[in-house]
């Protein structure tokens, strides 16, 4: 795998829990097949050969998501059983880098009437140019006798710096958004 491709990983899997300019987080969506019954599954396997590994050998990341994926399960009543998985689960994702353009109005030459009052029409407009990261993780759930995909849940969000710089939180967080939208909710702690 190339430094390259490497990097590429990474910043498509951290996806961020804090977006830069605002604290939403990211966008979480799910999907799933209405006819399933979710709490009905109670193990689950990874496939063999996941979207995110292009090589022969599982990555830092593929683990570090499975990882975070298996916690996550197992909080809902799942159990790992790689020989009898009733549901198998894999990941997919992306990067793309992107580009905003946002104008304003000018504030005229050397920007002296900058909060005094405001431009005439005429005036041109300041330009600005932000290049950021989008960064978009997939999990898909697989009914694993049917070979149907039962439920997925995406995330999307624009890559900091900080998310690239630990991976390991970045992914935790984001899984655990993700699976807030999974049709088996995660007993509070009260009711255990």
């Amino acid at each position: 795998m190339t430094l390259t491709r490497i990097k590429h990983v990474l910043f498509a899997l951290a996806i961020c829990s804090s977006i830069a300019a605002c604290s939403s987080g990211p966008k979480v969506r799910a999907d799933g097949d209405p006819s399933a019954d979710m709490a009905s599954y109670k193990t689950f396997a990874f496939f063999d050969h996941r979207a995110t590994d292009k090589t022969n050998y599982s990555t830092m990341i593929t683990s570090r998501l499975k990882d975070a994926t298996r916690r996550e399960l197992t909080k809902r009543g799942c159990t790992e059983d790689a020989n009898a998985p009733q549901l198998l689960v894999n990941f997919s994702t992306n990067v793309e880098t992107r580009t905003e353009v946002h104008s304003s109005p000018s504030t005229g030459f050397y920007g002296y009437r900058s909060g005094v009052y405001g431009s005439w029409g005429s005036y041109p407009q300041d330009v600005y140019t932000t290049h950021y990261q989008q960064g978009t993780l997939v999990i898909d759930v697989v009914d694993a006798q049917k070979k149907q995909l039962v439920w997925q849940g995406l995330a999307e969000a624009h890559l900091t710096k900080k998310d690239i710089e630990n991976p390991s939180a970045t992914i935790d967080s984001v899984i655990a958004k993700i699976f807030e939208k999974y049709p088996v909710p995660a007993p509070q702690p009260s009711e255990k």
